[in-house]
């Protein structure tokens, strides 16, 4: 009654007095975006300082319930996906078809936050990365389309943020992953783009971006050492024993740099 009650006033306002309507309105509270910034930031020092995803997830989740169309939010959540996905044991079936479940739930965020926002350059890099893991799951060679789409959406990540170092570092995963077999053979799978030095620069541009990713140097200095430029990887390989710690497999990367510098130290 009270609500019918209103619409009436309001009905009245709006024919007699037009500004009586703008007051009423000033009386409805706004939004409060605190609490979405709030859960936000929660969320993001979950994932980046204390590598708890799980908690992450949640903080992210609840901030969706006050935005559920908001882009930030959405492809936040497909990278916890991913991260969650990354560190879920493997040893039996049934393990694997949640790892894979996880990651098919990343791409349901990653294109979530693209139906909310189409010039989201980071919700392109995540829809890359979810269909990356994915073909990786399957076998990239079995997974061929997802393997161009991903590259398709990095190459769109870039040309909407010149500056996204994530962007750059993924395409030089593709271009390194895609490599790994002779050009003679992916050529006629649509396949023939990819190579090592389109790698190197992509991984340098993504350093350059962002120079404390220790797994950026670590993958730049993997692909240098199959150029056989054995100094430029020792350049990066070494620098890495000085870097903060910004992704929970951070000592794991240290471990395998630190091999890895052993392993070429005296090539020319």
């Amino acid at each position: 009654m009270k609500a019918i009650s209103r619409l009436l006033l309001f009905l009245v306002l709006a024919v007699f007095s037009p500004r009586a309507v703008s007051q009423i309105a000033d009386l409805t509270p706004p939004r409060d975006s605190s609490n979405v910034r709030s859960f936000l930031n929660q969320g993001n020092d979950f994932s980046e300082r204390l590598f708890k995803n799980q908690n992450a997830l949640q903080s992210y989740l609840a901030a969706l319930t006050l935005e559920p169309n908001n882009d930030e939010i959405l492809w936040r959540i497909s990278r916890t996906y991913v991260d969650i996905g990354e560190h879920l044991p493997v040893a039996t079936d049934e393990e694997k078809k949640d790892q894979l479940a996880t990651y098919e739930k990343a791409l349901e965020y990653a294109n979530k936050a693209l139906a909310a926002n189409s010039r989201c350059s980071m919700a392109f890099v995540r829809r890359a990365i979810a269909n990356g893991r994915i073909a990786l799951f399957k076998g990239v060679w079995e997974s061929l389309d997802l393997v161009k789409q991903a590259k398709a959406d990095l190459e769109r990540a870039i040309e909407l943020d010149g500056t996204n170092g994530s962007a750059y570092y993924v395409l030089g995963r593709t271009h390194a992953k895609v490599s790994e077999r002779p050009r003679i053979v992916r050529w006629p799978l649509g396949l023939g783009w990819a190579s090592l030095d389109d790698a190197v620069e992509k991984y340098e541009r993504a350093i350059a971006l962002r120079p404390n990713f220790i797994m950026y140097r670590l993958d730049c200095a993997r692909a240098y050492v199959e150029l056989d430029e054995y100094e430029k990887a020792r350049e990066h390989l070494r620098r890495i024993s000085t870097l903060p710690t910004m992704d929970e497999d951070d000592e794991l990367f240290r471990k395998e740099a630190g091999e890895l510098l052993e392993r070429i130290r005296d090539k020319d």
